[in-house]
């Protein structure tokens, strides 16, 4: 259910780099740079959530991995394809 909660969270937190690219620029080019400032921001989220995995929930880096991959890949994939999307 965290892993969940979590990917939601990365997905809200795309919408709001969407949103503040319509609100700064509103064209394509600002929408798909607010969709690619997104990725990193999210890379350093999901690893700060690897870590709390690993310091207070008590679980092994090899087991943080795979849940790190599926925790960062959901949400960028969908800023990749906004991205996409954006450059069409």
């Amino acid at each position: 259910m965290h892993m969940a909660m979590v990917i939601g969270g990365g997905i809200v937190l795309l919408a709001l780099f969407l949103l503040f690219g319509r609100l700064w620029g509103g064209t394509a080019p600002d929408l798909a740079l607010a969709a690619k400032l997104f990725v990193p921001a999210w890379l350093v989220l999901a690893l700060v959530n690897l870590w709390v995995g690993v310091t207070k929930a008590g679980y092994s880096v090899r087991e943080e991995l795979p849940i790190l991959a599926v925790v960062f890949l959901v949400p960028a994939a969908l800023a990749g394809l906004a991205i996409w999307k954006l450059a069409r």
